[in-house]
């Protein structure tokens, strides 16, 4: 069977969606080749854009806030990757929703390119492909948003991926004692309480998340998650939205802390999918700082670091 013919990364930027989208197509149909690792390091060591990740639980207006956030970087003429994460189906183990019942994109605007994936088998709803869909966005677009499955206490995959993790609280729903049971409320770097157009409920949500991020423990200058109130529908409090993840993109910027959060979540990648693969066991065979020091990238660690673990582990080794 001919291999599939992996593009540079510049080729990918030239080609505009249709490029973007057979790139994204490979990362299935070429999967585990060193090839294709490559392509993903060169993103991974190039990356154009921010990602924010969006999370909370199902109804909370992940998606219709989705849409608002997309329709203010276009005026502000910046250029968006969706990718939205979808439950898996049980039969075929892909998308069950599908982008296009949730997000309303122009499909003529070259600056927004929207790609739903399945949560596959991921409690926290980020699967290897989605993880490498991600990667290779967050190098061509100058922001990158990622909607999660939304399970309420199995978020922690986000914090992996995103720049900014963006928890949604919805009013009258008692999501922020259970996020506190769950420990959520360690993750969100901003906490939007949602559909503000709800008045006291709402009013009263945001005093109750404001009052249980005070529980958490801070070090001298570390970032404090900010509540901000919005209705995605009336637009209200999006501009305090804007701004508050603006801040946390200066925050980031500040003593290479963008750069740290970024190399810890590449590290994060390789002893995932080896966790995964080989599990405890083999994760504590391999050395994967050495991995990544010789590799030119996580995901070409992760070829190595599975190859050689796949010879060891060969009946005839």
């Amino acid at each position: 069977m001919m291999r599939a013919a992996i593009p540079t990364l510049d080729e990918i930027r030239a080609g505009g969606k249709p490029a973007v989208a057979r790139a994204l197509s490979l990362i299935e149909i070429a999967h585990g080749s060193l090839d294709l690792a490559r392509l993903l390091d060169a993103c991974a060591a190039d990356p154009r854009g921010d990602v924010l990740g969006l999370t909370g639980p199902p109804g909370v207006g992940k998606s219709t806030l989705t849409n608002a956030l997309i329709s203010g970087a276009r005026r502000g003429g910046r250029t968006v990757g969706v990718v939205a994460v979808d439950p898996s189906s049980r039969f075929t183990g892909g998308a069950l929703l599908g982008d296009r019942t949730r997000l309303r994109t122009d499909p003529d605007d070259q600056g927004v390119f929207v790609r739903s994936m399945a949560a596959r088998d991921r409690l926290g709803g980020l699967s290897d492909h989605a993880v490498a869909a991600i990667v290779l966005m967050r190098a061509v677009y100058d922001l990158v948003v990622v909607e999660s499955v939304g399970i309420g206490q199995s978020e922690g995959d986000i914090a992996f991926v995103a720049d900014t993790v963006l928890l949604c609280i919805q009013p009258g729903s008692g999501d922020s004692l259970q996020f506190m049971k769950a420990g959520v409320m360690e993750l969100p770097d901003i906490v939007c309480v949602t559909k503000a157009d709800m008045g006291e409920p709402a009013r009263r949500a945001m005093a109750d998340v404001a009052g249980a991020l005070t529980l958490a423990d801070h070090e001298p200058g570390a970032w404090i998650a900010p509540v901000v109130l919005v209705s995605a529908t009336s637009g209200a409090g999006l501009d305090d939205l804007a701004a508050a993840v603006a801040g946390h993109r200066d925050h980031l910027a500040e003593a290479g802390r963008l750069d740290r959060r970024r190399a810890a979540q590449a590290r994060h990648w390789v002893e995932d999918a080896i966790r995964v693969r080989f599990g405890a066991r083999g994760l504590a065979a391999v050395d994967v700082a050495a991995a990544l020091r010789s590799a030119e990238g996580p995901f070409g660690a992760i070829v190595r670091l599975d190859a050689d673990l796949e010879a060891r582990l060969s009946p005839s080794s």
